[in-house]
């Protein structure tokens, strides 16, 4: 990849990461508790809430610091399916009064698609950890 590319690439891994690390805090900050009761109100097992704070926060950090960010990313798109079409749709595109619309989780989806297919090299402790290490997906991307 080119420079311009890894260094925008750059900016989304850090902006996602900073914004689900955020939205993971908060989830415990405010008492994950509440979360849970609110999934259950929604229809999903209360349980989820801490894998999704645990996910948004451990991924973001994880995404800052370019720790596995191929699969971190690929794990919050899901979550972020999953918030649109679980909680999001119903509210429209920019919301209905009552709730925000699913505007921002596709714009975070966008992000996070980008950089499971693409990787993000620069700046990533990956790059540190693995230097010199040639993986057996790494060549068959190549190919």
């Amino acid at each position: 990849m080119s420079n311009k590319v890894e260094a925008s690439t750059l900016i989304l891994r850090v902006m996602l990461g900073i914004t689900f690390f955020v939205h993971g805090f908060v989830k415990f900050q405010g008492g994950i508790e509440n979360i849970v009761g609110w999934f259950d109100s929604i229809g999903l097992p209360g349980f989820l809430a801490y894998g999704v704070a645990s996910v948004e926060m451990i991924g973001g950090a994880a995404l800052v610091l370019g720790l596995g960010s191929r699969i971190v990313s690929a794990l919050l798109a899901l979550l972020m399916i999953g918030a649109t079409v679980k909680v999001k749709l119903a509210g429209g595109f920019l919301g209905n009064g009552q709730m925000a619309g699913y505007e921002l989780d596709l714009a975070l989806l966008a992000m996070a698609v980008f950089i499971a297919i693409n990787g993000s090299k620069m700046f990533a402790l990956d790059q540190i950890i693995f230097k010199g290490q040639k993986t057996e997906t790494s060549s068959f991307l190549k190919n």
